[in-house]
């Protein structure tokens, strides 16, 4: 495979693909989207100043629920995604939709130059989500990593330095927010059945919630034992203290196996890139113990399923989409399924949160360019949240009253 593999932006495919794009998302995605009028109307009023749309990242569908909004809307995105997404004919078919790659954990130059690049044109629309990876939660926001922004404005300081005035570039949070429109009782307690008989478990007389709590304590056992940690001193401790506690010993071991400079403060997803990425240049190098290449590998997903969960997620607002957020993640792990199949027919709600002028910011950045971006990185990720969680009340509000 090639290092980089650029958008090759198709307008008459991407039309066509348009064009039909409810029907598909409903037939092979069983996904429809909900969008309001004043949404499309904050994105339509900036037609002709460059965007750098941010949407949350709960799902691998993610994409498709952007690609449903630029046919609403009517225009043509470029896509920034995982270098892993471009094998085959599918990796084909994204270029064609105006996707290009990036490798994450590296600082990807051919990627930050095309960024950087579309940036720079004037009618840019450009996608790009900024939590690094899914969060496989439909109702929280992981940590936005500062590299969007961060670009965004480099592009703004380019065009000043070829004599150009500072432009207009709107950075736009995006919410998406899924809910499935039927009854999931069923579901839910067939998979809880399934974990269930994988992992050996007896259920009888329990509630949905407390099968759950079962599965997942079997589980975090299931792991700890694996990696070596002592049992019975996990068991004395909170579920959250021992999802950390297995987390920080397969992150410190697998930096340890690789010669990695453990990096605390890092967000666990850089950590884990940076670990992948040094993984796959020592294939050969591999000693045939336990920590094996494929071991490692295996351990740096799990702790990207694991990365945003916690104890209480579920408890605090028992709905059908966080009992199977959970669930699917759980079925990742037992399972060994990178992609569960979507549990029903869903809708896509999408809310566009005001649009932030980066001109408005941008003497600020020439005088303190690090606290400029973490500040405006951390504001768009607020309202990110700030609109998913009016979404999530709606939502809540709408089925009490149904």
């Amino acid at each position: 495979m090639p290092d980089f593999f650029p958008p090759r932006l198709n307008p008459l495919l991407v039309r066509l693909c348009q064009s039909v794009s409810p029907l598909a998302g409903y037939l092979h995605y069983h996904m429809k989207l909900e969008v309001d009028q004043q949404s499309v109307d904050k994105i339509k009023a900036l037609q002709n100043h460059r965007l750098l749309l941010l949407p949350n990242h709960p799902t691998f569908q993610d994409w498709i629920a952007i690609f449903l909004l630029s046919a609403r809307v009517g225009e043509l995105f470029h896509y920034l995604a995982a270098y892993e997404r471009f094998k085959g004919l599918g990796g084909w078919f994204l270029q064609n939709m105006g996707a290009y790659s990036i490798r994450r954990g590296l600082g990807d130059r051919p990627s930050v130059a095309q960024t950087l690049d579309l940036l720079m044109q004037p009618q840019c629309r450009l996608v790009i989500f900024p939590e690094g990876g899914c969060s496989f939660q439909n109702d929280t926001v992981m940590p936005f990593r500062v590299g969007a922004v961060q670009l965004a404005l480099q592009s703004m300081n380019r065009l000043v330095r070829q004599g150009e005035a500072v432009p207009d570039v709107y950075a736009v949070p995006i919410s998406l927010k899924y809910r499935y429109t039927g009854d999931m009782t069923f579901v839910i307690q067939d998979t809880l059945a399934r974990l269930e008989k994988k992992l050996k478990l007896h259920s009888t007389g329990a509630t949905a919630y407390e099968r759950l709590e079962k599965v997942a304590d079997q589980v975090l056992f299931v792991l700890a034992r694996g990696y070596g940690l002592d049992t019975n001193e996990m068991m004395r401790l909170s579920r959250n203290e021992r999802i950390n506690r297995i987390k920080d010993h397969v992150l410190n071991t697998c930096e340890e196996k690789l010669d990695i400079t453990p990096a605390p403060s890092d967000l666990l997803r850089e950590r884990v890139y940076k670990i992948q990425l040094t993984l796959e240049s020592r294939a050969e190098s591999f000693a045939a113990d336990f920590w094996t290449y494929d071991a490692i590998y295996k351990a740096t997903s799990r702790l990207l399923n694991f990365d945003a969960i916690y104890d209480g997620y579920v408890a605090s607002d028992p709905t059908p989409e966080r009992f199977l957020d959970t669930l699917t993640r759980l079925e990742r792990a037992v399972f060994e399924i990178d992609q569960p199949l979507p549990k029903g027919f869903r809708n896509v709600i999408i809310r566009v949160g005001d649009p932030v002028n980066l001109k408005d910011y941008f003497a600020a950045y020439q005088s303190d360019r690090s606290s400029t971006v973490t500040t405006l990185t951390r504001q768009l990720q607020h309202a990110v949240q700030t609109n998913l969680d009016h979404l999530n009340q709606s939502i809540s509000a709408d089925r009490v009253s149904i």
